[in-house]
């Protein structure tokens, strides 16, 4: 009898969406009298990756940080993989707008303190993940370098590094390329949708950029003002990869002017 060869499925299928990794329902979060997010519903998927936008103060980074478990929610529920999320875990990688490199390590050890909640992993092993990572975001030759010696870009790599090295299920981020002049952010959202592209993992990207947002996501999710809530969500079917031209065609402008009217 000849053996069944697995059939080979996109990874994004309707059936990898029927659990999501990521559940929120009914979230509230209140800061004292003020009340920042509301009845607030959002599901991402596995290797989804979703925008998040907003005017400001409408509760985008809290509800990153609920997700993440650095706040907690006061009413709803927050689930990751159908677990409750108590607080911050090694299935979920965090990229703030600053890179938070430790300045006294150099950038192999930034990343390598990652790795030192690891069981069972050898220091060769933890070397070999560190390098390999450091290949992954183009920082071939600066693991010896301290983050002052880097350009802004550069830490920002070092820091998307240091949160992929432990294979996180999801990776949060919450305006990581925002500091960046308008050259090097393109070049690092090229550089995330590339890695998530190879690797697959499940990402939200919290961003003020509307042009970020409909380039590197699946969905974008726009908020509404405080308190915040999803005021609507929107596929982008643009064909992947993306090239940075895409920006130029007819469908992305139109995606963007769809988007954009919410603010105006």
């Amino acid at each position: 009898m000849t053996a069944a060869v697995p059939v080979a499925t996109d990874p994004r299928s309707d059936g990898d969406r029927a659990v999501p990794v990521v559940h929120v329902e009914n979230m509230v979060k209140q800061f004292g009298e003020v009340t920042a997010v509301t009845d607030l519903n959002l599901d991402l998927h596995h290797n989804e990756f979703v925008s998040v936008v907003g005017a400001s103060g409408c509760g985008k980074s809290t509800l990153l940080s609920i997700i993440a478990g650095l706040e907690d929610a006061t009413s709803g529920v927050v689930e990751i993989n159908g677990e409750p999320v108590y607080g911050p875990g090694r299935d979920r990688g965090v990229v703030f707008q600053s890179a938070t490199l430790l300045p006294w390590l150099t950038v192999h050890d930034n990343v390598m303190f990652a790795l030192r909640g690891e069981q069972g992993m050898s220091k060769a092993e933890k070397k070999k993940v560190v390098e390999e990572h450091l290949h992954l975001v183009g920082l071939d030759g600066f693991g010896d370098k301290f983050p002052n010696q880097l350009s802004g870009g550069m830490q920002q790599r070092a820091a998307l590094a240091r949160s992929l090295s432990y294979r996180p299920k999801v990776l949060l981020m919450d305006e990581p390329f925002g500091a960046l002049d308008a050259l090097t952010r393109r070049s690092m959202q090229a550089l995330l949708t590339r890695i998530w592209e190879e690797h697959k993992l499940t990402v939200m990207l919290i961003t003020h950029d509307i042009e970020e947002a409909v380039y590197t996501a699946d969905r974008v999710v726009i908020m509404s003002s405080r308190p915040g809530t999803v005021k609507r969500e929107v596929p982008v079917n643009l064909p992947r990869p993306r090239d940075p031209s895409v920006v130029m065609t007819p469908e992305f402008r139109e995606l963007y002017a769809d988007i954009m009217s919410e603010f105006q």
